[in-house]
């Protein structure tokens, strides 16, 4: 016997064998409750091919202000064709559903959950919430694409992270016909790093601004997935054609300011700059110049500060 919400039935933990074949089923998973003993539930999707193959998992919303992957995972689901279909989709449209009540990025104790993984069982609130995110969901993928975007008062060019090390992850990577791939080992307490540990091929795919829906982004990350899901023989659909000018960086890091005040940044995103090129500017209240900031090396900019009020130690590029 089966409980109901919204007339959607809760489980908690998924099983893809107890689902049958050439089906897509809305389920509930029970993660956790909250301080009065309410279940606090997280949607999962579950499209089962007439055939077997691979388990392909998506996710979105770790971060609870990061909503380009919502509309992405519902058109996916959407536009499948099940008798096209071998093996098993697995979306989760939100991952951290207390942050995304909340219009907050990071964990109800302050935690960031992709910072945080594996996270334990025996943990605190937000361990105990990654722990059994990747535990009831995540360890059933074979593939998974986890889906971000900038935070608070930045955005971001329409980038992948992976490691490059892996053949695979740079396979994924280059089918999402990003503007940049980043390589970056997954060492960090990320989600695609838990999920590499247990022999999942994973990539962090960065869908631009927090805090709202971007069409061109979504359609961008759609097709990605799709070319995915046809290289990976899940469906017939030949892949798309991949860019010729994706830039490939070897690593990355922010420029951060040495005095407060209110920053102009010239560049924008997905911009290939020169070293000793000026980027920003820091003014006083007043509008006198405090500083100016100079590249310290060539490079192309991932992300950058949208946000002008800037205390000293604020982002740049």
């Amino acid at each position: 016997m089966y409980t109901k919400y919204q007339n959607i039935e809760v489980i908690n933990k998924i099983d893809i064998n107890e689902y049958e074949s050439n089906t897509i089923t809305y389920r509930w998973l029970h993660i956790v409750s909250n301080g009065i003993g309410q279940p606090i539930y997280i949607p999962v999707i579950i499209a089962k091919g007439k055939s077997e193959g691979p388990t392909l998992g998506l996710t979105a919303v770790v971060h609870g202000n990061e909503l380009n992957g919502i509309p992405v995972i519902q058109r996916l689901f959407n536009k499948l064709n099940l008798k096209q279909l071998k093996g098993t989709i697995i979306g989760i449209p939100v991952v951290n559903i207390p942050s995304i009540l909340l219009n907050k990025r990071t964990f109800i104790d302050g935690s960031d959950l992709n910072r945080i993984m594996p996270g334990k069982n025996d943990g605190n609130r937000s361990q105990i919430y990654a722990y059994r995110v990747l535990n009831r969901i995540v360890s059933q993928f074979d593939f998974l694409l986890d889906l971000h975007t900038a935070s608070f008062g930045r955005v971001n060019s329409f980038y992948v992270r992976a490691d490059l090390a892996s053949k695979k992850a740079y396979e994924l990577a280059r089918l999402q016909n990003p503007q940049i791939i980043l390589n970056a080992p997954a060492k960090d307490g990320t989600l695609r790093g838990a999920a590499s540990n247990l022999g999942i091929d994973s990539i962090t795919i960065e869908v631009g601004d927090p805090d709202r829906f971007q069409k061109d982004m979504i359609k961008s990350c759609l097709k990605g997935i799709f070319n995915t899901l046809s290289h990976l023989e899940m469906i017939k659909n030949r892949t798309g054609v991949l860019k010729d000018d994706v830039i490939i960086c070897d690593s990355s890091y922010w420029i951060y300011t040495d005095r407060g005040g209110i920053i102009q940044v010239y560049p924008k995103v997905n911009q290939r700059v020169s070293q000793d090129e000026h980027i920003a500017t820091v003014r006083n209240v007043f509008g006198q110049v405090i500083k100016e900031y100079y590249a310290p090396e060539s490079g192309v900019v991932i992300g950058k500060s949208t946000n002008p009020i800037g205390q000293t130690g604020s982002r740049i590029i």
